[in-house]
């Protein structure tokens, strides 16, 4: 049985305030920088509780919520009644598993940090991805590792833009920009948070 990192936090993720707050600006800027409509469905990638989710649910049709934490996913189970679109939960590892839809845009909040292969993820968003299709994602820039107490399951500590410039463009990736999404202070450092969009 695959071990849920989450299981101990997913009780109370929607009570820190911090959490809430760099979804909420994540997206903000994405609907700033997306033409977001009524008629898209969308994947929420590493959907976790549901907060990215639940700030963008006014502007698409359908969200897929996917993430690997079935404690997290149980979670936004009991709030499904409070998002202003279809929402469907998945519960898959992309990092091991496919998943066959085809989605108008991918969304993500301080996720891909957790998959080892930055480029296989990316290689399976591009195919998952109508044409004209978008991703907008979310996460750390570079860090020295202090962001999270316990880095079980981290696999990087943030990201160089420009890496993931790198990656993305070799994939077919074009429009790629890089946005300040946020700035989560900690008592020990202050980290910042980008918002990565491309479009196929």
């Amino acid at each position: 049985m695959i071990k849920d990192n989450f299981l101990d936090k997913a009780k109370d993720w929607d009570n820190n305030s911090k959490v809430v707050q760099n979804a909420s600006n994540i997206a903000k800027l994405i609907k700033e920088n997306i033409k977001l409509n009524n008629s898209m469905t969308i994947m929420d990638f590493g959907a976790g509780t549901g907060l990215l989710s639940s700030f963008i649910s006014d502007s698409v049709a359908k969200i897929v919520a996917v993430d690997n934490s079935p404690a997290m996913l149980d979670k936004l189970k009991s709030k499904i009644s409070n998002f202003d679109c279809e929402i469907e939960v998945l519960e898959k590892d992309l990092g091991i598993e496919n998943i066959d839809n085809k989605f108008d845009g991918i969304i993500s909040s301080m996720t891909i940090h957790h998959l080892k292969d930055t480029t296989l993820l990316f290689e399976k968003f591009y195919n998952m991805l109508d044409d004209g299709g978008f991703i907008a994602i979310a996460d750390l820039d570079k860090e020295d590792g202090s962001f999270h107490s316990d880095n079980c399951g981290v696999f990087h500590f943030g990201f160089d833009r420009d890496e993931l410039r790198e990656i993305a463009t070799k994939i077919g990736f074009k429009n790629i920009e890089f946005k300040l999404a946020n700035k989560i202070n900690k008592p020990h450092n202050e980290f910042s948070v980008f918002l990565m969009s491309a479009s196929k």
